[in-house]
């Protein structure tokens, strides 16, 4: 059974910049879609940006100029990288994965920007 764990969260100041690490366990084949999703407060989940197997990469609306996607084929492992942290960053940031036609979710991490 596949299993996304993600890592990375927690209380950051503005300004500051985050790494957000999803590692993928329960399967040794490269994952066809992993990437990131994000749910503000009181909001919907909205897509970040998912990476394909074939590095394509698509942006959702939550995307912006100051993240960073990267992916590990090998190792199934999709990282996100935030710049110049805002208050409007703070969401549950979760992990996702499409294989085979099922979806896969992380639990999620929190992400707080806060003086």
């Amino acid at each position: 059974q596949l299993q996304l764990l993600e890592s990375g969260g927690g209380l950051v100041q503005p300004g500051g910049s985050l790494k957000l690490s999803c590692a993928a366990s329960g399967i040794r084949s490269p994952i066809y879609v992993m990437g990131w999703y994000r749910q503000a407060p009181g909001k919907e989940r909205d897509l970040v940006a998912i990476v394909i197997r074939d590095g394509t990469i698509k942006y959702g609306a939550s995307w912006k100029g100051r993240f960073t996607v990267s992916r590990l084929e090998e190792t199934n492992e999709v990282h996100l990288n935030i710049n110049s942290l805002t208050d409007e960053d703070t969401a549950v940031y979760y992990c996702y994965a499409e294989n085979y036609g099922l979806d896969y979710w992380g639990n999620g991490t929190l992400v707080t920007v806060s003086p």
